[in-house]
């Protein structure tokens, strides 16, 4: 199940806004009371705060968002520095394997292979 906070993300976007535009205007709070969070401030201008259904409508989206930005994360974990990556360029060039064989190329390809999108 998605988070609320992706649910109202994506409820912005909807209504072209951004979370990161917003989020100084609404708060969600959780009570730890076994409700769940909710929205407790909306002073978003322009767009009404979301009802229930609204924000449930989002589910499906929300939870596809969130397990790319999963998969997006583990890749970013996986990959080496930016440096080491020049580096690995440099020496493919200097080797003649800029191409599928040299080692940048066959580094990106395991960590895309090993946290697949699909």
């Amino acid at each position: 199940m998605a988070t609320l906070k992706t649910k109202v993300e994506l409820y912005l976007e909807a209504n072209s806004k951004t979370w990161d535009g917003e989020k100084r205007n609404l708060e969600l709070r959780n009570k730890a009371d076994g409700k769940g969070d909710f929205i407790e401030t909306w002073n978003v201008t322009g767009v009404s705060k979301p009802t229930d259904s609204q924000i449930a409508s989002y589910e499906t989206a929300a939870d596809e968002r969130e397990a790319l930005n999963t998969i997006l994360y583990k890749r970013k974990l996986e990959y080496l520095s930016w440096q080491e990556q020049l580096d690995k360029l440099y020496h493919d060039i200097d080797d003649g394997k800029l191409d599928k064989t040299g080692s940048w190329y066959t580094h990106i390809k395991a960590v895309k292979d090993a946290n697949s999108k699909e």
